[in-house]
């Protein structure tokens, strides 16, 4: 019989239980999301204590709601950010090597339809490879309007001239961060989502532990530790006043925001308006920013915007100018042009972009994509901006300079580069594995679909790509609690087709309710993903 190691399991009177111990942990981190999630596991694996909170579910925010893409960034390339787009392509290598059945290699052709275009992006494209060296995943070919069509039938044909097709990587941004969780909990750290960090307890001046709150029960929980990092992403200036206020004379420094957010907005549509397993991508659209046409899961990805955001709301909703926008620009190379009809979800992301020392505001263009770590007067870390695909560097610089400040002692180095992630088995990266274009099925669990098949409901479909044993998996095994969490994070529904996600939110909760013994709030995911729909 095919089993799971006990240590896996996820049930959340074991997890408070641990909580509760008074243990004394090397490493605090407040934040469940990509970032965090990528520290919790480093400092595991390098044989830390650890102990992670998240207020709400685990990648609730952002890390949920990225464009999909694993990249080094070709519109940073534009920008001569040679640095930040050669640690990406590296790491891209790295994540699809780690975990070959959650992020993959994908084509991408950018059409052209001015003479001029397909040597000058031609030209970029180029260096883009010679960047990633060895780490490339393919060579960039220049196209003509046939062959273009070949790859893209869909794409408009009167005035092309022609393409660049190059390669990236495409990913399951979600379902990867609960995987993160999970294989840091199999070297021994624990991660408890739905708990809050109310709070930090200080020692004559300096940070020396946790106060977290249990969101389901009310109870308070001590968590001591010298050593605190902030990975909230855009959420970060939260717990950074509340330390600036407990510090004396750190207030004016440390209570200044230094995240400015940018809302991210995507559309999802049926395959058929791409028709194509290769994505497309329009380098500049009217206003300046970048297109993408994205096949994933089964549907296509239409965005993204680029739009500050001053409020940072959980779950925010789109413009309608962006969605206009969006559908808009769509239909100047889509041969057939979704309309607002075929919209079948939306989802809106706020990425957290590092402010400038003398912030000018506006535009969110000229704020930095790359990672910051700073360190408190008391000794608290936080860390913030960067991307997913660069979160294992971003957690391995958090731990080398926590090291470096003394807030943890010396260790082994990063031991990430080659760790492979839960289910992914010892086969190589380019083993055969189900491409990420296609429906969501069996193969988003890897070498763990074996051990799923075995629970009660593997014949149960609910739709395609979601067993009743897949539901019983994410309660046992990947800290579900609710619908939301299983039909947003462990299954993509929610974002690939809100209104069948609504449809199947009863069933999903009757199995919650059977496998927790809680209430898996129905009614408020159905209230939730009506805001992925369009509002009328």
């Amino acid at each position: 019989m095919v089993t799971l190691p006990k240590a896996l399991a996820t049930r959340r009177s074991e997890l408070i239980t641990r909580l509760a111990e008074p243990w004394h942990y090397d490493i605090a981190i407040v934040g469940g999301g990509a970032t965090g999630l990528g520290v919790a596991l480093d400092a595991a694996a390098r044989g830390l204590r650890v102990v992670l909170v998240e207020s709400h579910d685990f990648a609730k925010g952002t890390s949920s709601r990225s464009t999909k893409l694993v990249h080094g960034g070709v519109r940073y390339l534009a920008q001569g950010n040679i640095s930040l787009v050669r640690e990406a392509l590296n790491e891209r290598s790295l994540l699809l090597n780690n975990a070959p059945y959650l992020a993959q290699p994908l084509q991408f052709v950018m059409p052209t339809y001015r003479w001029w275009e397909v040597g000058f992006y031609g030209a970029g494209l180029k260096m883009y490879d010679l960047l990633a060296g060895r780490a490339g995943l393919g060579k960039t070919e220049l196209l003509g309007c046939k062959e273009t069509l070949a790859y893209l039938p869909a794409l408009r044909a009167q005035g092309l001239q022609g393409a660049v097709k190059y390669w990236d990587g495409q990913f399951n941004d979600a379902r990867l961060a609960i995987v993160l969780a999970r294989t840091a909990a199999s070297y021994g750290a624990l991660l408890v989502n739905y708990c809050r960090a109310t709070g930090l307890t200080y020692d004559n001046g300096k940070v020396s532990g946790l106060a977290c709150e249990d969101q389901l029960t009310g109870k308070g929980y001590q968590l001591p530790s010298p050593c605190v990092v902030n990975a909230t992403g855009v959420w970060v200036d939260e717990l950074r006043h509340k330390d600036g206020l407990a510090v004396p004379g750190d207030h004016g420094r440390a209570t200044q925001p230094i995240v400015a957010s940018s809302q991210g907005v995507h559309i999802v549509v049926e395959r058929d308006f791409l028709g194509a397993d290769v994505a497309m991508m329009v380098p500049r659209t009217a206003d300046g920013r970048v297109l993408f046409a994205v096949p994933w899961l089964g549907k296509v990805i239409l965005g993204t915007t680029d739009t500050p955001r001053h409020d940072l709301a959980r779950e925010p909703i789109a413009f309608k100018e962006e969605i206009e926008f969006i559908l808009s620009e769509s239909a100047k190379y889509l041969r057939r042009a979704p309309t607002l009809a075929d919209v079948k979800s939306i989802w809106v992301g706020l990425r957290p972009l590092v402010k400038p020392q003398q912030d000018e505001g506006g535009s969110t263009k000229g704020l930095s994509r790359e990672h910051t770590i700073l360190i408190s007067r008391s000794g608290m870390v936080t860390v913030t901006g960067g991307k997913w695909t660069t979160y294992r560097a971003m957690a391995a610089d958090v731990l080398d300079k926590c090291i470096e400040h003394q807030l943890i002692a010396p260790t082994q180095e990063s031991t990430t580069k080659t760790l492979r992630l839960l289910g992914s088995g010892a086969e190589s990266a380019s083993a055969a594995v189900r491409p990420l274009t296609g429906a969501p099925g069996w193969h988003s669990y890897g070498t763990e679909q074996a051990f799923i098949k075995t629970l009660p409901g593997a014949a149960e479909a609910l739709c395609a790509g979601l067993t009743v044993a897949m539901v019983r998996f994410a309660a046992r095994y990947e800290y579900a609690l609710t619908v939301e969490d299983v039909l947003a994070r462990r299954s993509r529904l929610l974002f690939l087709d809100a209104r069948l996600a609504i449809e199947l939110a009863a069933r999903v909760g009757e199995v919650l309710r059977e496998e927790t013994q809680k209430d898996p709030k129905v009614q408020e995911f159905r209230s939730l993903a009506a805001n992925y729909l369009l509002q009328s």
